[in-house]
């Protein structure tokens, strides 16, 4: 099953706009937001859709006693075959057996030393390829990728070959009214969610079983069931992009980024002016972006001073983030996208340097629905205090680029961290029956960029960041083990493992020297997306993160190889040549096996999987470039990059792991095993197209 949100027709918003128009001061505003490269379309109307959920909110406190005696009556029929009264899922994305086993071993993980004493562990198998949004799906749904159709974060589009969301789909309005300069929306605009297959929260909620799923992955835009999800991975910011930093500065020099923006900063006597930078402008097309002024004021001490946005003043201190400061972008009377965004003051002499994080959607005034039910995450920012919305939450490519540095992206980390356990251990606080899931993002990101430490390839004051991090997930988890009792069954888990990433692998130019891939007019390099690539002489390509793909006529725009016979030959040709492929600098074996993803899976959407999957060796990762469709002068190449761990290789050397209060009696448990499992537990039969099996051995009645 898939999710689609839907916004407000022109006539609402027009009647909004109106009502607008007449009421004080201060009171209520249309939200709206751009989500755009790789997400979106204008959304208008989120407004009705908070008044709506007020409404909603209001007439189910007046009926909650009567509902909640149904539930409760509702439930216990549901739940006469239960084995537990609860189910808690502590992820820990990335979570290494390797290092974990190790750190154990040192006596660093008390806690999980304690649980797996007490109980079981595992390592668990993941998914093919071992990236968080394919291994999170199957965590979900119980099923592998053919048959919930994640397979990287990126897909290939079969018109264009230009690269899209895995994850979601943008559907803009069909008809568009324009007035002068203005264009309305006469249609429904709406979001599709693309992972497919059902998770097993709603079908507990069928069988009245309350799910709080906090920041699991590919939850956006988030479906409806019974229960309360805050969605995580590829959530977009307010600009529509995955996460895109500004940063400001008052010297003057051309500088381009991947992921983010370079703005100038003004003298102006004491104060220094710059602009913030958000969405498009909703309603008028070319007119750009909508923007905000602001002002760094230095004090004169070499310390700081203040930041002047809007109606705010905030202290600005040298290496001191700023608390979330809410901005608010406007597009006429009315009309207005609300973010959040936390500022850091990086240097102050020669020049002032400043630093914004990506503007997350503002989550008590969400432009777009980042919650189901809708209120939910106004809901937790009311009790909690506001929280970063943004699917990647933690800037990586801020840290890549030198925007900020070591220091400044692990307090980000850190203090994203804090937000999610705020949120974890309230569920926990609330969980009387039922399952109450978060996954925790540091552990992945951490690790992505402070690996080179742990190898020693870095020197610094961040050597044992790592180990750090692990001892402060152990700890976490021993704030959970309060919370676990006789009738309760606690998993830590992860959805992968974690390796080296000293070399980058352009497979994109092997098959360009090979004979597989052909460039226009004799060029030697091509990109990025493709520019220059000639399709009608070109066999097969690669994007993504693991991903390679066959030209395959009839199925891409401009193919050329047969399916069938030819296609399978082909297959055969690229695996055996691939598989083994030595890196001629260092000696070191590349690639350590490829795979036919029609001998992996078996489903529905197996037409819409990578022809293969690249399981390189430890240390090797695709190149950056060949990830975007690039082509290069050479295949290998160092990777310079602070992102120096990663788990995009054999899905065989990185598995994850799996700590439970309760012992396991499957050998071999994989990601697939976790949904059916926990229907298990409550007494409910798994669906016929789930795939996994419970890794516990239930003997008599339930309990």
């Amino acid at each position: 099953m898939s999710g689609k949100t839907k916004v407000c027709p022109w006539w609402a918003v027009l009647l909004l706009a109106l009502a607008v128009l007449i009421e004080p001061r201060g009171a209520g505003e249309l939200q709206l937001a751009y989500i755009g490269p790789g997400a979106g379309f204008a959304f208008l109307g989120s407004f009705l859709t908070l008044l709506w959920a007020l409404l909603v909110s209001v007439g189910t406190l007046l009926t909650w006693p009567i509902r909640m005696a149904v539930k409760s009556f509702r439930r216990g029929r549901s739940l006469k075959n239960a084995r537990v009264k609860k189910v808690i899922f502590l992820g820990l994305d990335g979570f290494d057996p390797g290092l974990a086993e190790r750190f154990m071993a040192e006596g660093r993980l008390p806690n999980l030393s304690r649980l797996r004493e007490q109980g079981s562990y595992r390592r668990l198998r993941t998914t093919f390829p071992s990236l968080s949004p394919v291994a999170w799906s199957t965590f979900a749904t119980g099923v592998n990728p053919a048959k919930h159709n994640i397979f990287d974060f990126l897909n290939r589009n079969l018109k264009n070959y230009l690269p899209e969301l895995s994850s979601s789909r943008v559907n803009k309005p069909l008809r568009v009214w324009k007035i002068g300069k203005y264009a309305i929306p006469l249609s429904r605009s709406s979001v599709d969610m693309r992972r497919k297959s059902m998770p097993f929260w709603k079908i507990l909620g069928e069988h009245q079983v309350d799910s709080t799923i906090l920041r699991v992955p590919i939850t956006f835009p988030p479906e409806k069931f019974n229960g309360r999800l805050l969605s995580a991975m590829s959530t977009p910011d307010l600009r529509g992009t995955q996460g895109s930093f500004s940063f400001f500065s008052t010297r003057q020099e051309q500088v381009s980024y991947e992921q983010g923006s370079r703005y100038p900063l003004h003298r102006n006597g004491k104060s220094i002016a710059g602009v913030l930078e958000g969405p498009d402008h909703p309603l008028i097309p070319g007119a750009g972006v909508l923007k905000i002024p602001f002002a760094v004021k230095l004090n004169g001490s070499r310390d700081g001073g203040e930041l002047e946005i809007q109606d705010e003043t905030l202290p600005l201190r040298l290496g001191e983030y700023t608390p979330w400061v809410n901005v608010k972008f406007s597009a006429g009377i009315g009309v207005k996208a609300h973010g959040i965004c936390r500022f850091l003051l990086t240097q102050i002499e020669p020049d002032v340097n400043l630093y914004a994080t990506p503007i997350n959607i503002d989550p008590e005034k969400p432009a777009l629905p980042i919650s189901h039910p809708a209120y939910y995450s106004a809901y937790l920012a009311k009790l909690l205090g506001t929280f970063a919305t943004v699917g990647m939450a933690e800037d990586t490519w801020a840290l890549n680029e030198g925007a900020i540095d070591d220091d400044a992206f692990l307090e980000q980390a850190y203090a994203i961290h804090q937000e999610r356990e705020a949120m974890f251990f309230s569920a926990l606080d609330r969980l009387r029956h039922g399952v109450a899931a978060c996954v925790f993002d540091s552990s992945d990101r951490i690790q992505h960029m402070f690996y080179r430490y742990l190898e020693n390839r870095a020197q610094g004051k961040h050597q044992e960041t790592i180990q750090e991090m692990y001892a402060r997930m152990d700890a976490m988890v021993g704030r959970a083990l309060k919370y676990v009792d006789k009738d309760t069954v606690l998993f830590v888990l992860s959805d992968h493992g974690f390796g080296s990433f000293r070399r980058g692998v352009n497979l994109n130019t092997w098959l360009v020297e090979n004979g597989y891939l052909a460039l226009k007019d004799g060029a030697r390099t091509a990109g990025p997306y493709f520019k220059g690539v000639d399709w009608s002489r070109t066999r097969a390509y690669t994007l993504g993160l693991a991903g390679l793909y066959l030209n395959i006529k009839g199925r891409e725009a401009e193919g050329v190889v047969k399916p069938g016979e030819e296609a399978e030959a082909l297959k055969a040709e690229l695996i055996q040549k691939l598989s083994g492929l030595v890196d001629p600098e260092s000696g070191e074996v590349a690639i350590q096996r490829v795979y036919a993803t029609n001998r992996l899976y078996r489903g529905p959407y197996l037409g819409e999987a990578p022809d293969f999957i690249v399981g390189f060796s430890n240390g090797y990762r695709v190149s950056w470039d060949a990830a975007q469709g690039k082509i290069t002068t050479s295949v290998f190449e160092d990777n310079a990059k602070a992102w120096s761990g990663d788990h995009s290789m054999d899905p065989v050397l990185v598995p994850g792991v799996l700590f439970s209060n309760r012992k396991i009696d499957a050998e071999d448990p994989g990601l697939e095993d976790m949904a059916p499992t926990t229907l298990a537990l409550f007494g409910i039969e798994k669906p016929a197209h789930m795939e996994g099996k419970p890794i516990f051995t239930f003997s008599g009645a339930p309990a």
